[in-house]
């Protein structure tokens, strides 16, 4: 079996290295012809990961975090090539998902050995077209509070590491106001103020933030996720519950299932897996079985 390890150089804010070339070297050990794909930034990689590609693989790994997952799952999508995921940066969501090992890249490596010895299993996944552009999402999408918050917390050079999202959390609720959205849900148009909507395949973002934890990889249904309009104070009540997921009976609290999804609103842009899209509109649209994993 020919392998592609695409490794991000930054994970974890550099913390995680050595990680890339152990996994390379451990798949070695096991017998796999390998490639590993390894860049100064993230733009090189991507340009270097989608050239190898083109030339054929039987799998993909990434060995890093969500932006990692982005970038493996915007190139399997419906190719019926594998992904293999060693989580190895702040968020893993899609680590979390799929039960595989999100905060200790050894027992990732681990993992993704046995999960190569099993035939993959297919999950869903999401199509938006952002403009003229296409992107694949596995997660979620965020498109409201928590997206402001992620426009933050790209913008600020310290600290490095986690707390930089609750720095910014922080920040935006002094003065985050519900904003208007056009939400057209399977051909249903409403128009509603919203702290925040969402849509989800997987159960979280952010690294554990659970906002639909009853979502499934496999159902072939999106989970739009809106939080109604809060006071200040309310909205710093209930956020704190969507870490554990028992912010689900708050009666500011919406869920819809959908297969075709449409957001509009001002001043807000989408992020998917946590790579921004850029402003709103954007549509959604669910694909059963979109994409290969090794878990």
């Amino acid at each position: 079996m020919r392998l592609l390890v695409a490794v991000n150089p930054s994970a974890a804010f550099g913390r995680n290295l050595a990680v890339g070339p152990a996994v390379v070297e451990r798949l070695i050990a096991e017998g796999y012809e390998v490639q590993m794909l390894r860049e100064a930034n993230f733009e090189l990689l991507r340009r270097e990961a989608e050239q190898a590609f083109a030339l054929g693989a039987d799998g993909l790994i990434v060995v890093g975090g969500d932006g990692m997952v982005s970038l493996g799952v915007n190139l399997v999508a419906e190719t019926g090539v594998p992904l293999g995921i060693v989580a190895a940066g702040t968020g893993n969501d899609l680590a979390r998902a799929l039960g595989l090992p999100f905060d200790d890249p050894a027992a990732g490596t681990d993992a993704l050995v046995e999960a190569l010895r099993r035939p993959p299993q297919a999950i869903d996944a999401a199509r938006t077209r952002h403009g003229e552009t296409t992107t694949w999402y596995a997660a979620v999408l965020s498109a409201g509070f928590d997206s402001v918050v992620n426009e933050r917390a790209n913008r600020m050079r310290r600290p490095r590491g986690p707390s930089r999202y609750t720095l910014a959390l922080v920040a935006e609720l002094a003065t985050f106001k519900p904003r208007r959205y056009t939400i057209t849900i399977d051909g249903v148009r409403r128009e509603q103020r919203a702290m925040l909507v969402s849509v989800a395949n997987g159960p979280s973002l952010g690294g554990g933030m659970r906002i639909v934890p009853h979502a499934d990889l496999s159902d072939g249904l999106l989970d739009v996720f809106i939080v109604h309009p809060l006071s200040r104070l309310g909205l710093v009540a209930v956020f704190p519950k969507v870490y554990s997921g028992t912010h689900v009976d708050h009666p500011a609290v919406e869920f819809v299932q959908a297969k075709h999804v449409r957001i509009e609103a001002d001043d807000i842009s989408a992020y998917a897996d946590g790579e921004r899209l850029g402003p709103l509109p954007v549509d959604i649209e669910l694909v059963p079985k979109a994409v290969s994993v090794f878990a």
